[in-house]
């Protein structure tokens, strides 16, 4: 019932701040995004550097370098089109670094504010190639510029202290608020239960990502192969990517109705 309580106000808290709604670029939506970028980014540097601490560095220096290669081609994509649509802003504190981490046991990767990016080698043999690995990347990617960690974490907040002001909840409950952070963004079981993406999230992400790789000159049709094929690996054997990246036919049907618009972008490449 306490739960409820603080739910029930968190989203009478969120109407009333719809005022402070930003726009995701290309999708038009409204979010609500009640947390600074900028305290994001710092937090991300200091979960990226514990990540780190604790998971080693991949010795694998052919699949790195593609890591690095396919990440640094479609960031490149996504600082043009930020550029190019006066939202260069959104991108202020991004400082991109794309790594591989050993874990051949968790097919995973993720990125955080600020462009931390890291793909575990227990992915690769599901991405095949890099086109496979730039749908995975520029997924990820694609969460941390629409800035949906920020959301989650604004949402969850306000449903555990309410409309209570949020700098002072980071400030007077910074390792809840670290633990909330490191769960936004999926940093492992030993930071408590991941919060999932919401299908809106996660549909946002996949056209997003769909027209960031294609500028970056990878194929976006190898989406609708590579979804599918997780799809099927994921009925037989649970995989941490698709806990919460959930591919079922209405993803692909969503895939397959963006794909027009993304082959513009490939096309013009």
């Amino acid at each position: 019932m306490k739960r409820l309580f603080k739910t029930l106000v968190a989203l009478t808290a969120i109407s009333l701040l719809c005022q402070e709604c930003s726009i995701v670029p290309l999708t038009g939506r409204k979010q609500l995004n009640l947390l600074p970028e900028s305290e994001m980014i710092s937090m991300s540097l200091t979960s990226y550097t514990d990540f780190l601490k604790v998971n080693p560095l991949s010795a694998d220096r052919i699949n790195s370098a593609m890591v690095k290669e396919v990440g640094s081609n479609i960031s490149a994509s996504v600082i043009r089109y930020f550029t190019d649509n006066g939202l260069s802003g959104r991108l202020d504190g991004y400082r991109w670094e794309f790594n591989l981490v050993k874990n051949d046991s968790t097919p995973n990767a993720w990125c955080m504010p600020g462009g931390k990016v890291v793909v575990y080698s227990g992915i690769l043999p599901y991405t095949k190639d890099k086109n496979g690995l730039a749908v995975v990347m520029s997924h990820e990617i694609a969460h941390a510029v629409a800035r949906h960690g920020n959301e989650r974490m604004s949402q969850e907040l306000l449903a555990q202290f309410g409309n209570i002001a949020l700098d002072q909840v980071i400030k007077q409950q910074p390792e809840q608020t670290k633990s909330i952070f490191n769960s936004a963004y999926g940093l492992g079981a030993a930071y408590g239960v991941m919060l999932p993406f919401s299908r809106d999230h996660e549909l946002e992400a996949d056209k997003l990502g769909l027209i960031f790789m294609a500028m970056a000159g990878y194929d976006p049709q190898t989406a609708i192969v590579f979804w599918d094929r997780m799809s099927k690996i994921g009925r037989s054997r649970p995989l941490e990517f698709m806990s919460t990246h959930p591919s079922d036919a209405r993803r692909i049907a969503k895939i397959k109705a963006a794909m027009p618009e993304a082959m513009q972008y490939y096309k013009n490449k």
